[in-house]
C-alpha cells in the first residue's frame, strides 16, 4: 500500500537525497527507504558485544583512555 505525502525539505537535504539515488529515475521513497534500512540493526546485540561496551565505559571512567598521537607514537604511526 502506498501513501502519499508531501515534505518541506532543505534545499541542501534533497541535494544529498538526489546525489544518492543509483539511477537519475529513482524515486526519493527508494532513496528514503535505502537510508531507513541502513539506519535500523534490527539484529539485538551479543552478550559478549554488550560485555564489551560496558568494560570500555569502564575504562572511560576511569580514565584508561590513550589518546591518538599517543597509538600513533607506539605503533610508529605517522
Amino acid at each position: 500500500m502506498k501513501a502519499t505525502t508531501t515534505i518541506c525539505l532543505d534545499t541542501k537535504v534533497k541535494e544529498k537525497l538526489t546525489s544518492l539515488k543509483h539511477h537519475s529515475r529513482e524515486s526519493y521513497s527508494s532513496v528514503i527507504e535505502r537510508l531507513a534500512n541502513h539506519a535500523m540493526d534490527e539484529k539485538p546485540l551479543s552478550d559478549e558485544a554488550i560485555h564489551g561496551i560496558e568494560e570500555a565505559l569502564e575504562d572511560i571512567k576511569n580514565g584508561r583512555l590513550h589518546s591518538e598521537k599517543e597509538i600513533m607514537k607506539e605503533f610508529d604511526l605517522k
